[in-house]
């Protein structure tokens, strides 16, 4: 069949059509055969004209416009910072101060309301890369510096509670101080 200049052949002999093509399904493959390669199918399907077509296309560029593009952030924090205690309840108060949801965080930053929910509980510890995104979200620091404790030998020891020594040394004192006064006081009668 001649449609306009084209020659139709069929897709599975490569012979000429002639008359209406046969529009059928093989192996998943939509194609347009003669009518004894037709029987080789198994269901009928119809073009969908060029004016369907269109508005289709037309909708999908639409959506591809409409989905935000995440982009990457290279996030590179130096070794000698760590996230600080307690940042849980930092990014909370942080996040109720913007008054901000944790859908509407979740949305901002690109992370699942459950994602944030476990790092304000403290279940979940955020890597570098979403803790960096929920500092700028926030508007808060979480990455503090890892510097050593400095060990401070103070020049004599906190007394907290007497030890056995100290009980010993006492007891010893006061047996002493009571043998003294014995001492003292018969010497007193004697003169």
């Amino acid at each position: 069949m001649i449609f306009g200049d084209a020659v139709l052949q069929c897709e599975v002999c490569g012979r000429q059509i002639a008359g209406k093509p046969y529009r059928v399904i093989i192996e998943g493959a939509k194609m347009s055969t003669c009518g004894e390669c037709a029987k080789l199918g198994s269901t009928y399907w119809e073009p969908q004209s060029k004016s369907l077509k269109q508005p289709a296309e037309k909708k999908t560029k639409t959506i591809a416009r409409s989905v935000p593009i995440k982009r990457e952030i290279s996030v590179k924090v130096p070794e000698d910072l760590e996230i600080e205690d307690g940042f849980g309840l930092h990014v909370r108060r942080a996040r109720e101060k913007l008054s901000l949801s944790y859908e509407e965080l979740g949305r901002k930053i690109g992370e699942k309301v459950s994602v944030i929910k476990k790092i304000e509980s403290g279940k979940m510890i955020p890597d570098q890369k979403l803790a960096t995104k929920l500092e700028h979200a926030l508007r808060i620091k979480l990455f503090v510096s890892r510097a050593e404790p400095e060990t401070v030998f103070p020049s004599s020891p906190p007394r907290t509670s007497v030890t056995l020594g100290e009980v010993v040394h006492l007891k010893s004192e006061k047996r002493r101080s009571l043998e003294d006064e014995g001492n003292h006081s018969s010497s007193k009668r004697t003169v």
